[in-house]
């Protein structure tokens, strides 16, 4: 076997459209992705040998100094990658099918023994699902698969075969990694759920059970928004219901049907249940009707295994001690991405943050958690995180116009959807959890609080029944302090100038920087 790699020997300033630091030498999966020509979207940072002996990292270059440069070989790029870039399923995935199983064999027993040359061994047997001519090692201590510096990882289990602990974060058919960046460790690092119980603990019962139901519905809103629809109160109220059950109901294919079933309200012009065709998320163009995709959904003849697949690590996080909101961004996006259905994915993505967060125990007992707010508040960064994942992917799927001006998928997608890096929208879920912590929760508190001390003003001034108070509040709220001449005349008709101008400016000192 030819161990030796087209590797690119030359320095280069530009890769792939990327601009480099610095003029360097490409080391590692980048190396390995432009010398075998993978289809593979570029890795989130690659790395480089720095011509002037320097060594830094930035967001998509990691720099090294030229006593890190590898021997020109495929087995020395490969152990520089898992060394210092982490575990890429995918490009291993695409480089074993590109390969020869021999030539693997042989790359494998360069150092039979070595760490790097055992994780090499396991992930062909593991991605392939077929077992190379070695026998079994008798001798060494198992080490991890990956290294949770570089990677977030599982306790995992131990291969005797290989004298490997397997603590991939998921099942061979659905294991999307993220990465151990210094913005998740900082999050990590900031306790964000013992932040949260603080917070709730100093909350009186009372009012901590209406604002859990305040929010119930606030996140059932902000999730048909999110979407485009304005729903219906009964509509919402009953999205809202079932996010409130997120937690005690096992995750399967027939839960994620009956969730559908539920935010799909008029189904005669939805194809409901599992896609049996294909499916993407953009535009048409206007005259030709040619579809302009955003994102290509998976095809729909990989569905049952991406989603068993799905389900299996879904079982797996929650089982093992791996951190919720890490755990709720894989199964979450990793849903969207694949978008089983012809409509309703979005909300079920967010229904499976709940889910993840309260299977978890981050939510306070019987409390949801109203992530979706947060996402409302910040949706261009949230369509940011989407598109990351989805443009490049664009320029590597073929397809085809169907003659309903859908998209037929012509080539094999199938790891794309399995094997990805979630490390954005890892970063993306944190930073809307911590917002719901330190923003949304306490606001919606104080609103309460506020609501409650006009509410006993109106009732003590004008011995005003609910209804009504709650009326006088929404005419408020919806008017900027100012209650409408209708207003004046019909439902509050009995009451004096003085009096509807003693009213405004109570709201107005009570509520005051809360109006609009």
């Amino acid at each position: 076997m030819s161990n030796e790699i087209n590797y690119i020997s030359r320095k280069i300033s530009v890769f792939h459209g990327r601009q480099t630091p610095e003029e360097a030498m490409l080391v590692g999966y980048g190396a390995i992705l432009e010398a075998f020509n993978l289809p593979v979207p570029l890795p989130r940072q690659l790395s480089l040998i720095s011509s002037k002996n320097r060594q830094y990292v930035n967001e998509e270059w990691r720099v090294f100094t030229s006593r890190h440069l590898p021997d020109d070989t495929l087995y020395k790029h490969l152990v520089f990658a898992l060394k210092y870039e982490g575990i890429n399923l995918l490009i291993f995935k695409k480089l074993f099918e590109t390969i020869p199983k021999q030539e693997i064999e042989a790359l494998v027993q360069i150092e039979v023994l070595g760490q790097y040359s055992r994780r090499i061994w396991f992930l062909y047997e593991w991605l392939m699902g077929d077992i190379l001519a070695i026998p079994n090692l008798d001798r060494g201590n198992a080490i991890p698969l990956i290294d949770p510096e570089i990677q977030f990882a599982i306790k995992g289990v131990r291969s005797s075969r290989h004298k490997i602990i397997n603590n991939l974060p998921g099942t061979v058919d659905f294991c999307p990694i993220i990465f151990n960046t210094a913005r998740l460790k900082e999050c990590l690092n900031e306790n964000c759920a013992d932040k949260k119980n603080t917070i709730l603990k100093s909350i009186q019962k009372d009012l901590l059970q209406r604002t859990s139901s305040f929010l119930l519905l606030k996140d059932s809103k902000a999730s048909f928004t999110i979407e485009g629809e304005s729903p219906k109160s009964r509509r919402a109220a009953r999205w809202g219901q079932a996010i409130g059950q997120a937690g005690s109901r096992e995750l399967s294919k027939e839960e994620l049907i009956r969730l559908q079933q539920i935010v799909i309200e008029n189904t005669r012009f939805v194809d409901m249940g599992f896609r049996n065709k294909g499916g993407f998320i953009g535009e048409h163009d206007r005259m030709t009707g040619e579809p302009l995709p955003n994102h290509i959904s998976a095809k729909w003849q990989d569905l049952d295994l991406l989603i068993s697949g799905l389900i299996r690590t879904h079982d797996l996080l929650i089982k093992q001690d791996f951190d919720p909101v890490l755990a709720a961004s894989v199964i979450a996006f990793g849903f969207v991405f694949i978008h089983p259905f012809t409509d309703g994915n979005g909300r079920i993505q967010r229904y499976l943050v709940h889910d993840v967060l309260a299977k978890k125990q981050f939510g306070h007992q019987g409390m949801i958690f109203p992530v979706s707010a947060s996402i409302l508040e910040h949706l261009d960064e949230y369509r940011n995180v989407l598109e990351y994942y989805s443009r490049p992917l664009l320029d590597l799927i073929e397809w085809k116009e169907t003659a309903d001006h859908n998209v037929e998928v012509i080539n094999d997608t199938l790891d794309y959807y399995r094997y990805f890096d979630a490390t954005r929208q890892a970063e993306y879920l944190y930073d809307c959890v911590r917002d719901t912590i330190e923003h949304i929760i306490p606001q919606e508190v104080d609103y309460l609080i506020r609501y409650d001390t006009f509410k006993k003003y109106l009732e003590d001034e004008f011995d005003m029944p609910d209804s009504l108070v709650a009326l006088i509040v929404r005419f408020l709220e919806q008017n900027s302090g100012k209650l409408s001449k209708r207003a004046r005349e019909m439902e509050l008709g009995k009451l004096n100038e003085n009096e509807i101008a003693g009213i405004e400016e109570k709201y107005r000192i009570i509520m005051k920087d809360l109006i609009r």
